[in-house]
């Protein structure tokens, strides 16, 4: 999964404005206590991170 592909899920998902203040401030267990943007600083794949987000959030089949 390219990192703009990630974004266009995320935007879809949870609205553009509140999209980047989830990658920011919501810790998940999934990516060892990181948030979505601390993981994806450190080199974690988007694929990666996006199945945490699926994983922890009610994420609609069609975004899985």
């Amino acid at each position: 999964m390219r990192l703009t592909e990630f974004w266009e899920r995320m935007n879809e998902q949870f609205g553009e404005g509140y999209a980047e203040s989830v990658a920011k401030d919501h810790v998940l267990a999934e990516l060892g206590g990181r948030t979505i943007e601390q993981a994806l600083a450190d080199g974690e794949p988007a694929k990666k991170v996006w199945k945490a987000v699926v994983d922890t959030f009610d994420v609609p089949q069609r975004l899985h």
